[in-house]
C-alpha cells in the first residue's frame, strides 16, 4: 500500500467503545432488489456479497419500517418477525467480509409509491398536494416512532451492531424537520423545537430498545439533508438547531447526505464555507461525522479525509463499481479503481437488474456511465 492512504486505515472508537477498523463506511446502497415482500433476493445477495471487503463500517440500504411508507420497489423490510430470516443474512454477508453491520431504518412519508402501498392511504406532516398524502393524525405519529423503535428491535434480534434512522434526502423524518413540508400547528409543527419533536422522539425510543435489548455497544447513529430549496425549506441555521439537539443525545455518529462534499452553504450559514466544514464546527468534536460526496478515486477520498470535516468518509456510487475498492487501495493498485460504468462489463459490477437498467439512463444520483468516446479506464 502508498503510505499516504495509512491515515484512512487507522481505527476509530466510537463513544460507547466499539471500534470501527478503518474510516472506510459503505453508503447505504438503494439496490430495488429485494422481494416483493422485503425478504432478500439471489440479486441482492448477489450484489452485496463480496462487495465491501475491508470496509470498517457496512451501511445497509433503506429499509421499511411501516407498510405505508414503502418508496421503492425492491425495498427490504423491518417490520415484524418474517423479517428477521433476510435481515439475518445480510449481517452474515457483512460479517463475513469484517465489516460493522448498521441497518438503515426509514419511511417514505409523501414519497412514498402508491402503486406499493396496496390500497394503504400515504402519510406525511401536512397534507401533500403534489402526491396526494393526507396528514397523520396524532396517535398514527405516536405509532409511526413505535414502527421505528420496533425496526432497531429487530435489527438487534438479527444481529446487526447498529441501527442508522433515516432523517434525510426528503424522506418522513426530514419531513418533519422542514418548515416546506411541515405546516402543522400542533406540538408536531411550529416553531423548529416542534419540528425537531418527531425526529428527536425516535431517537429516544430507539435508544431506549438499546437500553431494553442490546447492550451500550449497540450503535446508533442518525442521517441528515443539511438545506432543502423553496422559501420555507431547510437552512443550514435549522441543520443546527437539529445538531444541537442531537449531540446531546446518546447517539454514536452523524451521517450527512451530500451530492457534493466541498459543496459550500446555500443560507443560514456563511455560504463561503462549505457545508461539510461548518457541519463539523458545529459538532465540535461531540461525534465524528461521516462525510459523503462524488468522491471516486483513492486521492478523492483521502483528501476528503485529509480535510478534518469528517471522520469516516462514505463512499456509495464508486463501491458498486468497485466491488474490490479497499483491496485496490490497500494493495497499491488504486490505479485501477474504476470511475464509470462500462455498459459493456455488466457481469463485473454484479449490479442487479433493476438498478442496472437506471444507471444505464445515466441518472445522477447513480454512477456515471463510461462515454465510449471520451472515457478511459484501466482493462480490468
Amino acid at each position: 500500500m502508498n503510505p499516504k492512504y495509512a491515515p484512512l486505515f487507522q481505527p476509530y472508537t466510537l463513544n460507547n467503545g466499539v471500534t470501527i477498523k478503518n474510516r472506510f463506511t459503505v453508503a447505504p446502497m438503494t439496490h430495488f432488489a429485494s422481494h416483493e415482500d422485503g425478504s432478500i433476493s439471489d440479486e441482492e445477495r448477489h450484489f452485496l456479497t463480496d462487495r465491501f471487503d475491508g470496509f470498517g463500517l457496512f451501511i445497509a440500504a433503506a429499509t421499511l419500517v411501516s407498510p405505508e411508507g414503502k418508496a421503492f420497489v425492491g425495498q427490504p423490510e423491518a417490520i415484524g418477525e418474517k423479517d428477521l430470516p433476510s435481515l439475518r443474512e445480510v449481517v452474515r454477508i457483512a460479517k463475513q467480509q469484517g465489516a460493522t453491520a448498521v441497518l438503515q431504518i426509514h419511511h417514505g412519508g409523501h414519497l412514498s409509491l402508491p402503486e406499493l402501498l396496496k390500497g394503504r392511504e400515504m402519510v406525511a406532516p401536512s397534507a401533500d398536494e403534489k402526491s396526494g398524502a393526507r396528514a397523520l393524525t396524532d396517535e398514527e405519529i405516536r405509532n409511526l416512532i413505535s414502527a421505528f423503535a420496533n425496526a432497531a428491535h429487530l435489527a438487534i434480534q438479527a444481529g446487526f451492531d447498529g441501527v442508522e434512522i433515516h432523517g434525510a434526502n426528503n424522506y418522513l423524518i426530514q419531513q418533519f424537520v422542514s418548515g416546506e413540508s411541515n405546516r402543522r400547528t400542533d406540538q408536531w409543527g411550529g416553531s423548529i423545537e416542534n419540528r425537531l419533536r418527531f425526529p428527536l422522539a425516535i431517537v429516544d425510543a430507539v435508544t431506549a430498545v438499546r437500553q431494553q435489548y442490546a447492550t451500550d455497544e449497540f450503535i446508533v447513529g442518525y442521517r441528515f439533508s443539511p438545506e432543502e430549496p423553496g422559501e420555507q425549506g431547510l437552512t443550514m441555521k435549522d441543520t443546527f438547531a437539529l445538531i444541537d439537539a442531537l449531540v446531546e443525545k446518546p447517539l454514536q455518529y452523524l451521517h450527512v447526505s451530500l451530492w457534493d462534499f466541498y459543496k459550500k452553504a446555500r443560507r443560514g450559514a456563511d455560504t463561503t464555507m462549505t457545508r461539510m466544514q461548518l457541519l463539523h464546527e458545529r459538532i465540535n468534536g461531540k461525534l465524528p461525522l461521516i462525510g459523503i460526496g462524488n468522491l471516486f478515486t483513492a486521492d478523492q477520498i483521502l483528501q476528503a479525509y485529509q480535510t478534518g470535516w469528517a471522520e469516516f468518509i462514505a463512499t456509495g456510487k464508486t463501491v458498486m463499481m468497485n466491488p474490490d475498492l479497499i483491496r485496490l487501495i490497500a494493495s497499491g493498485q488504486e490505479d485501477k479503481i474504476v470511475t464509470a460504468i462500462d455498459p459493456h462489463k455488466e457481469d463485473r459490477y454484479r449490479i442487479p437488474d433493476n438498478l442496472w437498467n437506471q444507471n444505464m439512463q445515466r441518472l445522477s444520483y447513480l454512477p456515471p456511465v463510461k462515454d465510449d468516446h471520451n472515457w478511459q479506464s484501466p482493462d480490468i
